[in-house]
């Protein structure tokens, strides 16, 4: 592994420091910052306006870590997925998802995942670190060219539900969306991100406080204790009552609603018990549904739900006024729907 840090770790103070140590303009910093992070550049050469010195001594101390594709997959249905290959050439996987009115990057936040939910094909991987934020950042640049090429438009939202739970890599995460949001980065609005989680809720409240202006969405899956157990054993050391109580103070402090995520499953939520528990769990705090297409993975025990009992739910939420979508999974020929990343490359 190369041991030249990686200039891209260095805020601007930083950078401007280095320069100044070396008899350099500090202006150069904002030069090389905006090729390393507007620009996205690849190679320290690819600094034009910078002069051969200077990129020769920003070679010698530094290297730019950045993301390769290591396969490029395409869906019927437009969808794209990138297995990315990064510095120490481990895998994660992002995805492009078009619809006539939007482009969504879904992007990973570590490689593997530190969870255990039984229905999600990453939760089988062991988790191998988190990403850093120029990583998380690359993601995101990648995926916005690729619209730009093959639809003819940049990206309009983010989500992090790609590999890895990213409240467990919070402040990289954070430093990452900041340079997407930043007007050195894409410049986009935190109001078109969406950070998924499965639910910690010391780190809800910790965002809260944080005063973000991103989105939040939580995979629920089940408003009854013992089934959100059994389905994702983790959340044993995360009780229902105090992800309520985060997610009332997320509303509280924040004055934005939470999405819940939820697939119904054949034989194990799909019915009056627990659409009552979800109905009730929802108009505790202001949210909406978002029930998602079941993606099958290689445990047998989990079926998609048929209709009538997805009907169900919806005329439930409905009656109760409470906002419901049902999102249908694209890119599922490619193994890039919503749980199926798995790094089948490795």
């Amino acid at each position: 592994m190369n041991e030249k840090k990686d200039i891209r770790s260095l805020t601007i103070e930083e950078l401007t420091s280095f320069f100044e140590t070396n008899n350099m303009p500090s202006y150069r910093a904002s030069q090389v910052y905006n090729w390393l992070w507007k620009k996205s550049c690849l190679s320290f050469d690819e600094m034009t306006n910078v002069s051969l010195e200077l990129r020769n001594l920003l070679k010698s101390k530094f290297v730019i870590n950045h993301i390769k594709i290591d396969k490029f997959q395409k869906s019927n249905d437009g969808t794209i997925k990138n297995a990315i290959s990064l510095y120490d050439n481990l895998l994660v996987e992002s995805v492009l998802i078009p619809t006539n009115s939007r482009t969504t990057a879904c992007i990973s936040s570590q490689v593997g995942c530190s969870l255990d939910c039984e229905f999600c094909a990453t939760s089988k991987m062991n988790r191998i670190r988190n990403l850093n934020p120029d990583e998380i950042y690359d993601q995101a640049v990648t995926i916005n060219s690729q619209s730009i090429k093959y639809h003819d438009r940049p990206i309009s939202n983010i989500v992090f539900m790609g590999m890895g739970e990213p409240l467990l890599n919070y402040s990289n995460v954070i430093k990452g969306i900041d340079k997407i949001t930043s007007k050195e980065g894409l410049g986009m609005s935190p109001k078109r991100i969406t950070v998924s989680t499965s639910g910690i809720s010391k780190l809800i409240i910790k965002m809260a406080d944080d005063n973000v202006k991103f989105n939040l969405a939580i995979s629920l899956h089940s408003a009854i204790e013992k089934t959100r157990n059994e389905i994702m054993p983790f959340s044993k050391k995360f009780p229902l009552e105090d992800l309520l109580e985060a997610v009332k103070y997320w509303n509280f402090k924040t004055n934005k609603i939470v999405t819940y995520e939820y697939i119904v499953w054949e034989g194990i939520n799909d019915n009056d018990e627990h659409i009552n528990a979800l109905v009730k769990f929802c108009k505790s705090s202001p949210s909406k549904v978002n029930l998602i297409e079941y993606n099958t993975t290689d445990n047998k025990l989990f079926k998609s739900a048929d209709n009538k009992a997805i009907n169900q739910y919806v005329s439930k939420l409905e009656k109760n006024k409470i906002p419901v979508t049902i999102r249908k999974s694209r890119g599922k020929d490619i193994d890039a729907a919503c749980g199926q990343l798995a790094n089948k490359l490795e």
